[in-house]
Order: structure tokens, then sequence, then C-alpha cells
């Protein structure tokens, strides 16, 4: 008999070791797949009342977040686009290049973005540089691109099916239940976890709304040549970059200060400077600083510190790459919950039914 059981625990290890090494080469999709699971789960019981089915419930509330960032991206390259082609007919630097560069032509009217025009283009031979530079790379092209929507499909796959099926695994885990740690720990965890990751994107659209805010009403008050350029945009962008620890907001608003003051310095309104220095000062206090102090705290989670958590932000990317950004998080809230309950009572300790005490200043999400 014991023989056998230590055949199927032998059995058992190794399919667990190739199971974790196979999650291990998809860690970064799977992390953003908690990390949406999370972010969503509060959707997707609210959309309870309404009696949609799971998966109508599970594919809304990805929606949420998979259509507004889809289209935000495309808005993106769309306006990049019309930017580049902007620049490509006004800027005298072209003229320049074109010396250099045989197949550009500064003198040449870019195409309209009609489908008549670009096959016109086509057969003219003007996508023949592009067409060269793709079959020259065309193997880190497509591994890149392959790579991409390979992990996109399965962080949809993964997310979905933790909203439909996530309490069956969580009542499977129940299973290995002493003494009701286990129970208590992965309540407590899951909690944890939906209010620190949850936090995460109520932190984002706040941020989002006072940015596009901000700037709007900074365009209202300034000169034309000194505006900001697409306010809703760069407000929204602003948002997202509140996830990047350390320079965060900042790799959006300080590059739009710089286009901000291009037009000035090159048309010789150099008082027009002072303009681009309030709106530095009003983003930097208003945007940055203020949301930061107030907001922050209450979307830190139940129990986890806020500097901790702020750590592991800074500290997540340093040491596991861009997906530490949301790994780092979880990997604490999962130490510290396992700190607050499980530990005491494996160590005989008798258990604490009150929570962890928290800083004064500290608040909670439900808070909020």
């Amino acid at each position: 008999m014991d023989e056998k059981r230590f055949v199927v625990a032998l059995f058992g290890l190794i399919v667990a070791l190739i199971t974790g090494y196979v999650a291990y080469q998809f860690v970064a999709a799977l992390t953003v797949a908690v990390f949406l699971y999370y972010s969503t789960r509060r959707f997707y019981r609210l959309l309870e009342r309404f009696r949609f089915p799971a998966r109508i419930r599970a594919g809304l509330a990805l929606s949420i977040i998979g259509v507004p960032l889809v289209l935000l991206l495309s808005y993106t390259v769309v306006l990049l686009v019309t930017e580049v082609r902007q620049f490509v007919q006004q800027s005298p630097v072209m003229e320049a290049a074109a010396e250099n560069v045989d197949w550009l032509d500064p003198e040449a009217t870019p195409p309209e973005l009609t489908f008549d025009a670009i096959v016109e283009l086509y057969r003219s031979g003007g996508f023949d540089p592009l067409i060269e530079f793709g079959l020259e790379h065309a193997g880190f092209l497509t591994a890149t691109l392959s790579s991409f929507l390979l992990n996109l499909l399965i962080i949809v796959i993964v997310t979905y099916y933790l909203l439909i099926d996530g309490s069956k695994a969580h009542e499977w885990l129940l299973t290995f239940d002493d003494d009701a740690i286990v129970r208590e720990y992965l309540e407590t965890a899951d909690q944890e976890l939906e209010a620190v990751l949850f936090g995460n994107l109520l932190n984002v659209i706040a941020i989002s709304i006072i940015a596009v805010a901000t700037y709007m009403g900074y365009n209202v008050l300034v000169p034309a040549s000194v505006e900001v350029p697409y306010p809703a945009l760069a407000g929204v962008l602003t948002g997202v970059a509140s996830l990047i620890p350390a320079v965060g907001m900042k790799i959006v608003y300080l590059p739009l200060a710089v286009v901000m003051v291009a037009s000035p310095v090159l048309s010789g309104e150099t008082g027009a400077l002072g303009y681009v220095i309030g709106f530095l000062v009003v983003t930097i206090v208003i945007v940055d600083t203020i949301p930061d102090l107030v907001l922050r705290p209450y979307f830190s989670g139940e129990t986890t510190h806020v500097g901790l958590l702020m750590l592991a932000y800074i500290l997540g990317p340093v040491v596991f790459g861009f997906h530490g950004l949301f790994l780092a998080p979880i990997i604490l809230v999962l130490a510290l919950t396992f700190a607050y309950t499980a530990l005491p009572r494996l160590l005989g300790a008798t258990p604490d039914t009150g929570e962890p005490e928290l800083p004064a200043d500290q608040r909670r999400i439900d808070d909020f």
C-alpha cells in the first residue's frame, strides 16, 4: 500500500513540476490574467442582478477592460499616423533627409487615407521600401507578432474561465482544509487581492478623469500655440501611465511639455513659455502629487501597508521584468496574508479574530 502511494505521489510531483515549468514560460500572461480577473470580478458579480448567464457576464466584464484598451490604442495609432503625415509635409528636416535617402520626396503629397489611394500607392511602388524592410526582418516580425497574439489569447482565455470557474477552484482547495486554516487564509487572501488589484483599476480611472479635466481646463485659458495636444487622449494615457512605478505619469506629461515648447521656440514667442511652466506646475500638483497622497491610501487594499505596496510596485519590474508590476503586489499580498492568518496558528498562537492594526492615516477601499 505504501509503495502504491509513493508511486502516485511521485507521479503527482512530476506532473506538478511539468505544469509549473509550462506556467513559468507564460508567467507574464498568467500574471496579467490574474490582475484582470480581480479587476473585473466585482463587475462580473454585479451583473448577476440582471440574471445574465455566466458566459455573457464574463464576456461583458472582459469588454469593460479590453474594448476601451483596443479603442485607445487604435486612436493613438491613427493620431500618430496623422501627425507623422503632417510632419512630413511641413517640416524642413525632410528636405535634408531626402538628400541622403533617395526614396524620400518632401515635395510629394502624401496620399489620402482611402482604399483607392492606398491601392494606387501600392501599384506605383510607394510601399516597396516598407515591403523590403518587412522581408529583411520577416523572422523577427513574425516571432514578435506570434508571441504577442499567443500571450493575448492566453490572457483572454485564463481570465474568462477564472471568472466562470474561479469558485470551483476555490472549493477544490478547501478540500485540503485543516482546522479551518486553509479556508481562513484563502478567503482573506482572495478579498485582499481583489481590494488591491481592483484599487489599481480605480486609481487609473480616477487619475484619467483628473488629468483630462486639468488638460482641458488649461487649454481654455492659454493661447493656441501652447495648448495640450489631444487633451482627452493625453489624460487617459496619463492615467494608464500611473501604473508604472517611480516614473509613472511623467513619461506622458513631460513629453507633452516638450511638444508644447517647440512651437513658441520656433516662432520666437518666448513669452508664451510661461504658460508651459504653469502647465508643469499645475500638472505636478493636481495630477501627480495630490491624487497620489489622497487617493492611493483609499485604493491600497484592506490590510496591505501603503509603503510596502509602493515598494512592491517599484521593485517588482526590477526583479521580474515588466510583468513584475502586477506579480510583485500579488506576492506581497499572499505573503502578508499568510503572516497575519496562517502563520500564528501554525506556530500555536491564539488566533486573533480582529484585523491587523493599520496606520492612523490609512484608509480602506470600502471607505471609498
